[in-house]
């Protein structure tokens, strides 16, 4: 497992839909800004500054799962409880729990690799292995 690092966002009135509920696609929306405050939380740098010494360009998103429990509604605070679930050769997986307060409202898992652009091919992206450096970051 790793850290959990939380990541609040509050709710405001046009992440709803006409019934005052929170649009389905925001919850992904937050999850994966959740992705990134997890690892600035945990010391690795942000990717614009990481591309600089390292080469890596981010941690695209490759799938996606969500669950859905309990709607969300505009002037609430909610917070995305993010983790690393399982770290794989060149992916892992990240686990966020979105709760309001103590109430679950929803859970998802994103599977996402460190990627590089490889020299000479500009317009292309390849993983690699998850950094040890960054790994040990986050446990």
């Amino acid at each position: 497992m790793s850290k959990t690092v939380i990541f609040e966002v509050q709710v405001q009135f046009g992440d709803c839909d006409p019934a005052g509920i929170v649009f389905f696609p925001n919850f992904s929306k937050w999850m994966d800004a959740s992705s990134l405050n997890f690892f600035v939380q945990c010391g690795v740098l942000p990717w614009r500054e990481l591309v600089k010494t390292t080469g890596i360009v981010g941690t695209p998103l490759l799938e996606i799962h969500t669950k859905f429990m309990r709607p969300a509604t505009y002037g609430e605070t909610i917070q995305i409880h993010t983790s690393v679930e399982e770290w794989r050769e060149k992916v892992f997986i990240h686990r966020h729990i979105v709760k309001r307060g103590d109430e679950l409202l929803c859970e998802g898992t994103e599977t996402r690799a460190f990627v590089i652009r490889p020299p000479g091919e500009p317009d292309r992206i390849k993983a690699i292995p998850v950094p040890a450096d960054i790994k040990a970051k986050c446990l």
